[in-house]
């Protein structure tokens, strides 16, 4: 669960520069759109948006597999109770929809996924042997947000959420958050991310705040040790808290220089006890897990929109809608450039031929400027079973065969690399 300022920002109110605004793009590169019969704050994703969003996708699946984490699927939908229960209702309420009546009872959509998965962990009896138990889904969510502050994809009506919890010992908190900062460090690596600064985020006066003082002292200790262990500089800040506890906040700047949270780490103990959550511990005894959320890179509108200013729609290889096109000089090298096509494809690429009937070569270059890898293949390379690749940072390997080609280049992407060449 995160604050009102967390995944959608206050950048709303802040001049946008035109070279670096995602909205601008993201329609010039036909990777998402918005329409109002749809509604203002949904947008809908194209092709290519759809796979830059796919592949960020795969990769936080495979990267929380690796981590240890289970996946799950909760509903978008829960009872108004789940959400008394859980303090949304009292704390939270004006970010929420409104409740639907269904059969005598009241339906909300959901405005974060943690209630789902304190209830998914109650569903079961827990040993303490079986924690740290890591809970992580990619769910959508919905925030009643003002039409004035909405904008493409970084202030948004629906929401899909990389969101994990973590039930946990007390003694196993502070390896648990360090851990997920380590995590989101690796993502940002493989995503070409700076960070530009660790944020603990405080309650501030006047806030909806869960009334528990004890437990903010000792959440706010925990997440401080885990700064000071993780080596980071960090600044506190008041008012950025979620309502029932502290948080590490995981700050990026645009080219633009707008600020936004992208990533938090946070620690719970007001939900377990609100749910009554409990283990088994070695004693035999009933005890009450602590429950840590995290994010590794936040909303997939909030990443997807952050990474097309960071990078004006180059993304890294790996990302990338289109990963190799083919560009053959004429119709005669036409049947080789679609033979490397389909090697490439069966290699797992994203591959396309970009043939003459496009144009000449150097309109069709400049066209696929933002493709990491063309591969041109005229009447020399043709009789020679090679390609001559050119690399969307200007440089220009020596010919080689089409398999070294297509085989480097897949090493890179699977490697999530951000380097174009090694």
């Amino acid at each position: 669960m995160t604050s009102r300022h967390d995944q959608q920002q206050q950048d709303h109110r802040q001049p946008r520069h035109r070279a670096h605004d995602h909205r601008r793009l993201g329609r010039e590169l036909g990777l998402f759109d918005t329409d109002p019969l749809i509604g203002a704050g949904l947008p809908y994703w194209l092709r290519d948006g759809a796979t830059v969003r796919h592949s960020l996708e795969e990769y936080i699946r495979a990267a929380e597999r690796e981590a240890g984490y289970q996946h799950v699927y909760s509903p978008v939908l829960g009872k108004r109770e789940l959400y008394e229960i859980s303090g949304h209702w009292a704390h939270y309420g004006d970010d929420m929809f409104p409740p639907m009546d269904l059969g005598g009872e009241q339906v909300v959509l959901r405005p974060s996924l943690c209630p789902h998965h304190a209830v998914i962990y109650r569903s079961r009896s827990h040993s303490y042997r079986e924690l740290p138990l890591r809970m992580a889904e990619l769910g959508g969510m919905y925030r009643a947000e003002l039409s004035g502050v909405l904008g493409g994809l970084t202030r948004v009506r629906a929401i899909q959420l990389n969101d994990a919890h973590i039930f946990c010992t007390l003694d196993q908190v502070a390896e648990e958050a360090r851990a997920a900062l380590a995590m989101i460090g690796r993502a940002y690596e493989a995503l070409g991310i700076a960070v530009h600064r660790y944020r603990l985020s405080l309650p501030g006066p006047g806030g909806k705040y869960v009334s528990a003082p004890e437990k903010w002292r000792r959440s706010t200790a925990l997440l401080t040790e885990v700064l000071d262990r993780s080596g980071v500089p960090y600044e506190a800040a008041e008012g950025e808290a979620a309502f029932y506890g502290p948080k590490i906040d995981v700050q990026v700047v645009d080219g633009a220089g707008r600020e936004s949270t992208l990533s938090t780490v946070q620690v719970d103990f007001h939900q377990p006890e609100r749910f009554d959550l409990h283990y088994i511990g070695a004693d035999g005894a009933r005890h009450r897990p602590v429950m840590v959320h995290r994010s590794f890179i936040g909303s997939v509108e909030r990443a997807v929109a952050h990474l097309v200013e960071q990078h004006g729609g180059a993304f890294p290889a790996w990302l990338a809608p289109t990963q190799l096109v083919v560009l053959p000089v004429s119709g005669t090298e036409l049947p080789n450039a679609e033979a490397l096509a389909r090697r490439g494809a069966r290699l797992g690429l994203r591959t396309r031929v970009a043939g003459p009937e496009r144009g000449g070569l150097g309109a069709r270059i400049r066209e696929d400027r933002l493709v990491p890898y063309q591969a041109v293949i005229g009447a020399r390379e043709a009789a020679a079973g090679l390609v001559a690749l050119r690399l969307r940072d200007g440089r220009r390997p020596a010919p080689q065969s089409a398999d070294d080609a297509v085989t480097r280049i897949r090493a890179l992407v699977e490697a999530h690399s951000t380097a174009l060449w090694a």
